[in-house]
């Protein structure tokens, strides 16, 4: 098999990433750069766009020079077509449109929280899990089936990362490099535990109420003295991360599985991956989570996943290279996963990692 080589941009929220790897795996090059705003502050789709034009060509410049590579060396040129936020998305839409005219590559479209799971998959080597992909703007456990990731149980109203980043902004805690991250920290302090609201409908979940809850009424707990700031922070994370490690593990009884990816931004959390790691242990599995290079929205995710499908004859026109808002983690057909587990049928050995040849993932350079 040719060694394939894709650039990939990733813009769908306040993070522009370019990356540039290989089919193998071998990422060349993964630069990325995040909008900051100040504490007690949000971002918006217009402020983060422009923060995207400013930064995409200079780390285009920077994913090909870190790498080594020329745009001659470049076979296709991947991007997120959605899900995220509507402007940000368009930046590296436009963007990849221009450069496959100036450099004449193909195109291929990539579902954002796919490419979550693959880039997961193919860091940690693991096979065929049960996926919990948790970040700002989503919620949703997964597990693949019959050629499509399929969703088990979903937040109905906000995602977990956006219910911690909305109550740092409650705090005023810095958004630098996270409010969930300063979250996390702080709650490494908390002391005392207050009752939140519990909120699991069968597979699902809802952050909403809590929210509303923690904002309004724990936050009067502050003014009387009542407890901490790492008080709240520690009930906060406690109760929504219980909520996900009890729906993920009725997801793994239900699909007959053992093992756990945590995929997405908020996966970085070492509180949530060590209550995942005691479910999946008692369950005589295990839990496979990665660093902030590889759960945080990143360039060299698109371009992989990108590749899996190049590989499989999947293009997009250019006049077919828009984005979306919406775009379902099912409504994706995962070409590669249908056939490497047919062949894995036939003769009983296989990918691990979903391309037809087995994948070795070598970190050459990683720049955050």
């Amino acid at each position: 098999m040719k060694k394939f080589t894709a650039i990939g941009f990733e813009g769908s929220a306040n993070k522009i990433g370019v990356g540039v790897v290989t089919i193998d795996g071998t990422i060349l090059s993964n630069p990325r750069h995040t909008y900051i705003t100040p504490p007690g502050h949000g971002f918006l789709p217009r402020e983060t766009a422009h923060h995207h034009l400013e930064h995409v060509l200079p780390l285009v410049r920077s994913a090909l020079d870190s790498a080594g590579v020329s745009p001659a060396d470049i076979d296709c040129l991947c991007y997120t077509r959605g899900p995220g936020m509507g402007a940000p998305l368009q930046v590296c839409a436009v963007a990849v449109r221009v450069l496959s005219l100036l450099w004449g590559k193909p195109i291929v479209a990539v579902n954002h929280c796919v490419a979550h799971i693959e880039m997961g998959r193919v860091v940690t080597g693991a096979d065929d899990p049960v996926v919990l992909y948790v970040s700002g703007g989503n919620t949703q456990v997964i597990a693949y089936s019959e050629g499509r990731y399929r969703i088990f149980g979903e937040t109905i109203d906000i995602a977990v990362g956006n219910c911690l980043d909305r109550f740092a902004r409650v705090l005023t805690l810095s958004n630098d490099p996270s409010p969930g991250y300063n979250i996390e920290q702080l709650a490494k302090k908390g002391e005392k535990f207050l009752d939140l609201p519990y909120v699991v409908k069968g597979m699902d979940v809802s952050f909403s109420g809590i929210l509303s809850y923690i904002e309004v009424t724990a936050v009067e707990k502050l003014k009387n003295n009542e407890c901490t700031p790492a008080d709240l922070c520690y009930s906060l994370q406690e109760t929504v991360f219980a909520m996900l490690v009890e729906i993920t593990e009725r997801a793994i009884a239900h699909c007959d599985k053992r093992d756990v990816l945590i995929v997405g931004g908020v996966g970085c959390n070492e509180r949530l991956q060590e209550m995942m790691r005691t479910m999946c242990s008692e369950r005589g599995g295990q839990l496979f989570a990665t660093d902030d290079r590889y759960c945080i929205d990143n360039g060299a995710m698109i371009a992989y996943t990108g590749l899996l499908a190049f590989a499989h004859g999947v293009t997009t026109s250019l006049e077919e290279s828009t984005c979306t808002q919406r775009f379902r983690t099912d409504e994706v057909h995962a070409i590669w996963r249908e056939k490497s587990m047919m062949e894995e049928k036939d003769a009983s050995i296989g990918p691990k990692c979903g391309d037809p040849e087995k994948v070795s993932f070598n970190i050459l350079r990683v720049e955050n």
